[in-house]
């Protein structure tokens, strides 16, 4: 078997761009100050008022079709992800993933994140996104194994009850308990909307999508010099 990073699957998925808007500077510089909010997590306080008054909505903000991944956990505990159609609806991918939250944070300071999961499985009954036991990279480096949640736990289903009604951003949430607080740290979170890209049956990919340049991405800048988003989720089952 191929290393994970030389699979032709992620390649594809790697060299695909939209539009020319990925190209543009001024999305550049734009997303740039959208992906620092994310630094500025641990000077955030708790309790954010403002996301608990947007979680009363009965829609999200933004009604286009571009799929929203949630990323969030507590400080000293391991990072969730979540992927959605529509934030009103159950996650068509929930998962926990080997790492610690504040791991993460530390990887979103460098400007560009790259999240690879590998599904082994070898029947494809199923679609991509119902694999259950998934290899988990961040950045080209192995984090371990995870497996794909069936249900929402307590605190999962807490957390994007609380967000149904954001369609970006990033910050500190109040606990479901002060005890969750005191022996896990601030609950933080982050959300984005994603373009979604179907390479095969085998192989997704969803690029963070600029907010201030209507559909386009950008990020920074990868080492052939083409403007790459700053943060890439991808999917692929190894044959």
């Amino acid at each position: 078997m191929p290393p994970f990073s030389e699979t032709p699957a992620l390649i594809s998925l790697l060299r695909h761009t939209t539009d020319d808007s990925r190209r543009k500077s001024g999305g550049h510089s734009h997303s740039t100050r959208f992906f620092k909010m994310f630094k500025l997590l641990p000077m955030l306080s708790s309790g954010c008022k403002m996301v608990a008054l947007l979680g009363r909505h009965n829609r999200p903000l933004l009604t286009d079709r571009a799929t929203t991944i949630t990323l969030f956990g507590h400080r000293k505990g391991r990072l969730s992800l979540a992927i959605q159609e529509d934030t009103r609806s159950p996650p068509i991918f929930l998962i926990e993933l080997p790492m610690q939250t504040t791991f993460f944070h530390k990887e979103m300071s460098s400007g560009l994140v790259k999240l690879a999961l590998e599904s082994e499985t070898r029947t494809h009954r199923r679609k991509l996104v119902e694999e259950f036991v998934w290899a988990v990279y961040c950045n080209g480096r192995k984090s371990g194994y995870s497996i794909r949640r069936k249900d929402q736990s307590d605190n999962e289903r807490y957390v994007l009850q609380l967000l149904r009604g954001v369609s970006m951003g990033a910050g500190v949430l109040p606990c479901a308990s002060e005890k969750d607080a005191a022996l896990d740290g601030e609950l933080t979170y982050m959300r984005a909307r994603f373009e979604r890209v179907v390479g095969s049956k085998d192989s997704e990919a969803f690029y963070m999508i600029n907010p201030y340049e209507g559909g386009g991405t950008g990020g920074g800048t990868s080492g052939n010099g083409v403007e790459a988003p700053e943060l890439s989720v991808f999917l692929v089952r190894v044959k």
